[in-house]
């Protein structure tokens, strides 16, 4: 696998360990203006097969200092455990993070605000250089704002139940598991979800 002796190695421990002491001391969406709780979420090791990005921590993931471990995390880590994988394993073996790394806050309406663009594009180094450093066989994009930034523009139907191919690695987009996405709700909708966790559970991701 692509980067495994570096890994081995050691030195992209150092460098991953590095670059997560500067996530954790981040101030610059603060800094700008926005209003965030400034703690950057994230967990796993360097040998990592499979990175989960999410969109944005929330505040229960700011509390424990664990990303999707609230509500949505329970559903998330209920359809990983229909593809075969066990919560406690996965977090101990796996990369999980997102495309912005603090908690963005409460929205107007319903549930979490959605980060903006300009606080994205501050972020989104970070997520680049743990992809580089991590070098996972697979991506596990949640939700549209994750999924757009690897893939592109597309909507959940067209998304959600196929396997993607880029720069070398896999790529199996899951709706965002947020009790408060109507596209859950669909029929059609679950089935595409089902569908998205058959190639989940495919025995080389195990």
């Amino acid at each position: 696998m692509k980067g495994y002796n570096d890994r081995m190695n050691g030195r992209s421990i150092t460098e991953l360990t590095a670059l997560q002491e500067q996530m954790r001391h981040c101030h610059l969406c603060a800094k700008a203006g926005y209003p965030i709780v400034p703690r950057a979420i994230f967990s796993g090791p360097v040998t990592a097969r499979i990175m989960v990005v999410g969109q944005a921590p929330g505040g229960r993931e700011v509390e424990r200092g664990l990303p999707f471990s609230g509500p949505a995390g329970r559903r998330l880590f209920s359809w990983l455990a229909q593809a075969g994988f066990k919560e406690d394993e996965f977090r101990k073996d796996q990369y999980i993070t997102a495309i912005t790394k603090c908690y963005p806050g409460k929205g107007k309406s319903r549930g979490d605000r959605v980060p903006t663009a300009a606080e994205r594009e501050l972020c989104l180094p970070f997520l680049a250089r743990e992809v580089e450093l991590v070098q996972p066989e697979l991506i596990i994009p949640v939700g549209g704002v994750a999924i757009r930034h690897f893939l592109g523009k597309m909507k959940l139907d067209d998304a959600i139940g196929q396997v993607y191919h880029k720069d070398g690695r896999s790529i199996i987009p899951l709706p965002h598991p947020s009790g408060a996405n109507i596209w859950l709700n669909r029929p059609k909708s679950k089935l595409l979800l089902q569908q998205a966790l058959l190639l989940l559970s495919d025995a080389s991701w195990q």
